[in-house]
């Protein structure tokens, strides 16, 4: 059940506990650290609040009548409790500041949370400041969720093409899913675009179901007017990017991946990229967490603020 509106709170019961320890109004005032008119007016409050009166001054200072002797009891095992619950918090705070555990869809886990996560720990060496024990799980985007929502992890980073509603999150990145294929493929060599329902029709090696990237091209082809009902069975389904990776590069059939983690394969002529201009295949990868709308204090906060300030500072030097 809820308190009633009488209850007093523990500023006063700090007060009425001070006058039975001092005697008087003014040592109170000295001890809980405000002045005497403050603390009068606090025990007024609290005697209007309650509906009795706790003490009476006299030549001598002030005297706690029997009701207010009983209430300093009171207080005293309120209070004590009310400090241990707050040495217990400063504990949660610490270890919260100090420990994060992270589930991340692969994309994430493998390309950007190794930087941004040593980062963090060299910016929390050169200012002094506790240097998080950090642990990181690389899984799909699904997983991720699941693993904040039961409180496995503190906070995860996600590539779905929408927000997860039962959890709140931010966007941190974006990505780009590219349509790729072993340099001998025959769509190495294709002079025209592939088009959105030929891709469709496609069986693709793809990642497992609930994967971020695949989630993600089953929304595109929906937006390009494609019924996913009629989107063609995988031809290898894989459960990690690597995977992906060699089957594509031993020939066996197209794929759509990230960019960000097939950059050098591009670059280098190992695969080759597809135009699909049909499609639009950019997307936001997200953290995660559960709570309030702002993400939990300590270290949660702490990494998705430096997050945040390295995007910005990367944007402020390609924009140079």
């Amino acid at each position: 059940m809820p308190l009633s509106s009488r209850m007093p709170d523990l500023a006063e019961f700090e007060v009425i506990l001070a006058i039975a320890e001092t005697g008087s109004i003014g040592a109170a005032a000295k001890n809980v650290g405000l002045t005497q008119q403050a603390v009068s007016a606090r025990l007024a409050s609290m005697e209007g609040r309650i509906g009795v009166q706790l003490a009476v001054r006299t030549p001598r200072g002030s005297q706690l009548t029997p009701a207010g002797v009983v209430v300093a009891e009171w207080a005293h095992q309120l209070l004590d409790v009310a400090h241990h619950v707050d040495a217990g918090l400063a504990s949660l705070r610490s270890d919260a500041r100090t420990h994060l555990v992270i589930s991340a869809s692969q994309t994430v886990a493998e390309q950007l949370l190794p930087r941004w996560l040593m980062s963090l720990r060299a910016s929390a060496a050169r200012l002094g400041t506790p240097v998080p024990e950090l642990t990181l799980t690389a899984t799909n985007s699904s997983h991720a969720v699941a693993d904040v929502e039961s409180g496995t992890a503190d906070v995860g980073f996600v590539e779905s093409p929408t927000a997860p509603g039962r959890v709140r999150s931010r966007i941190v990145a974006a990505d780009e899913l590219v349509v790729v294929v072993a340099p001998d493929h025959e769509w190495a060599r294709r002079p025209r675009p592939v088009s959105a329902a030929k891709l469709a029709r496609t069986p693709l090696i793809s990642r497992e179901s609930g994967s971020g990237t695949r989630d993600s091209l089953t929304a595109a082809l929906k937006r390009a007017g494609c019924d996913p009902a009629e989107q063609a069975p995988p031809a290898l389904e894989l459960s990690s990017a690597a995977a992906v990776r060699a089957a594509v590069l031993a020939g066996q059939a197209p794929a759509v991946m990230s960019r960000l983690s097939i950059a050098d394969d591009l670059a280098f002529g190992r695969l080759r990229e597809v135009s699909t201009p049909e499609l639009d295949l950019r997307r936001h990868l997200r953290a995660i967490w559960l709570g309030v709308r702002a993400p939990p204090a300590g270290a949660v906060r702490d990494l998705l603020g430096h997050i945040q300030t390295m995007q910005r500072l990367q944007r402020g030097t390609a924009g140079a």
